[in-house]
């Protein structure tokens, strides 16, 4: 018994030794590691690295990796950690992330990135994170984001901080879907509108910061009508959403009614315009001052004349607050829209690409904002072309060549040989135009050139 206690302590000794050994072995040169169980802490903060060291332990559970000066992440950096739960990467100058590189970490909980130098971030870089539910990417110089960059963690992700980069738009209808966002940090960018009702299905949404942007103006999204808005203060409801839209350039019109009726105790939001009202808080302003003005149509085409077949553009000014939105209807009452024949100009003109004789008649323009709308009549007249082949048998119309109209009218078919109209040697103020004689044509004792500018709402005969 004696001899087999005398073997057996060296042995119980050198085993109870082995777990920490052994990870003295796997702990990087400078850095701590903590072997608490059940999870395994490395720490290699303000270390001096230029890259991930290449022998962490596959084990760890938690990475601490910040204030250093690793500048690029790679698939073999956290190739197999399959246990990793918390990656803090914080104030590096990590400039690029190589396809995949956290394709392994699918129990991370939370990946720290902030104050790094990254600017685009496309579908593959987080790829992998399927549970990830805290993303921090402030300080950044992000100026782009893919429609796919969140595409594995849209139902798990609850903490998204984009703040401090330079973002002017973001993909909005993937933001629609973080279903379990509970706060969301977009302040200090360059983003210049939201769109409407992107919130509405964010029902855990408690916190919503768009501080300092270039918002001119915030739509009254649906989530904001059916939860309590409150301040950041003691007392909360749970279910209340803190908003803060200060440091934008608002204009304080009546789209803006629905925030100046939230009350919130840290009112911080200010108008940019209009001139009456700039640089006023919210909260000193009444709201029957914020008023909108209804379009009024300053300059629109009245009547245009053109051949068929040729392009003709009709034009529709008008002012209001807010800008008014432009649309045309056609003389058989339709919406027209952007078609590989007619194009819609926001600036409210309306191109007709190749006119018909079909398209004579009222034009209508509608100038709509949210105060009201106005409309004028812009009449076309498109003449048949004296070109035109008689089989196609075009539908009579006024015309200002009525002899060639007669002409085939009666049956008399130009020559085969015939050429159309050619314009050469253009200048600011002259041109060259030639035709083919028509003395095919009895009774011809004139010729009518028509023409306009862009400075001409109307044709211009000579």
């Amino acid at each position: 018994m004696d001899v087999l206690s005398s073997l057996l302590c060296p042995l119980l000794v050198l085993l109870s030794c082995l777990p920490p050994c052994l990870s003295d072995m796997l702990c990087p040169k400078r850095c701590t590691c903590q072997n608490l169980l059940p999870s395994y802490t490395v720490l290699c903060a303000k270390t001096g690295l230029l890259f991930v060291p290449p022998n962490i332990d596959r084990q760890t559970a938690e990475l601490r990796l910040m204030d250093n000066f690793i500048t690029t992440l790679r698939h073999r950096d956290f190739a197999n950690m399959t246990s990793l739960i918390h990656l803090t990467l914080s104030r590096n100058t990590i400039s690029q992330i190589r396809p995949y590189t956290f394709a392994d970490l699918q129990d991370l909980h939370a990946l720290h990135l902030d104050a790094n130098r990254l600017t685009v971030l496309d579908d593959s870089h987080f790829q992998g994170l399927v549970n990830l539910r805290h993303l921090i990417l402030a300080n950044n110089q992000l100026h782009s984001i893919s429609d796919g960059a969140f595409q594995d963690f849209l139902e798990t992700l609850e903490d998204l901080d984009l703040s401090y980069n330079n973002l002017v738009d973001i993909p909005w209808e993937t933001i629609a879907l973080l279903v379990s966002v509970n706060t969301l940090s977009l302040d200090h960018n360059l983003i210049e509108s939201v769109p409407e009702g992107i919130f509405s299905n964010l029902h855990k949404l408690a916190r919503l910061d768009m501080t300092s942007n270039k918002l001119k103006k915030i739509p009254p999204d649906p989530l904001f009508l059916r939860i309590p808005v409150y301040a950041k203060m003691k007392g909360s409801p749970l279910t209340a959403l803190v908003l803060s839209f200060g440091g934008n350039p608002l204009h304080c019109n009546c789209e803006l009614v629905w925030l100046r009726r939230v009350t919130r105790e840290d009112d911080l939001e200010t108008c940019a315009s209009p001139k009456d009202l700039a640089g006023k808080y919210f909260w000193t302003i009444r709201e029957e001052e914020f008023v909108c003005e209804p379009p009024m149509i300053t300059r629109h085409t009245s009547k245009m004349f053109v051949m068929e077949g040729q392009e003709v553009s009709l034009r529709c000014k008008s002012i209001g607050d807010p800008e008014p939105s432009t649309h045309w209807v056609s003389p058989d009452g339709k919406l027209i829209g952007n078609t590989s024949r007619t194009i819609c100009y926001e600036n409210g003109s309306l191109d007709i690409l190749k006119a018909s004789v079909k398209d004579s008649g009222k034009f209508t323009c509608i100038a709509s904002n949210a105060a009201g709308e106005a409309t004028a009549p812009v009449e076309l007249v498109v003449n048949p072309s004296p070109h035109f082949d008689p089989k196609l048998d075009p539908d009579p119309g006024p015309s200002d060549i009525p002899t060639s109209i007669k002409s085939n009218v009666s049956g008399v078919q130009p020559r085969s040989d015939q050429q159309r109209v050619s314009v050469s040697d253009l200048t600011s103020s002259s041109a060259v135009i030639r035709w083919p004689p028509q003395n095919h044509i009895p009774g011809v004792r004139m010729y009518q050139i028509q023409y306009n500018s862009s400075t001409d709402d109307i044709l211009i005969y000579r």
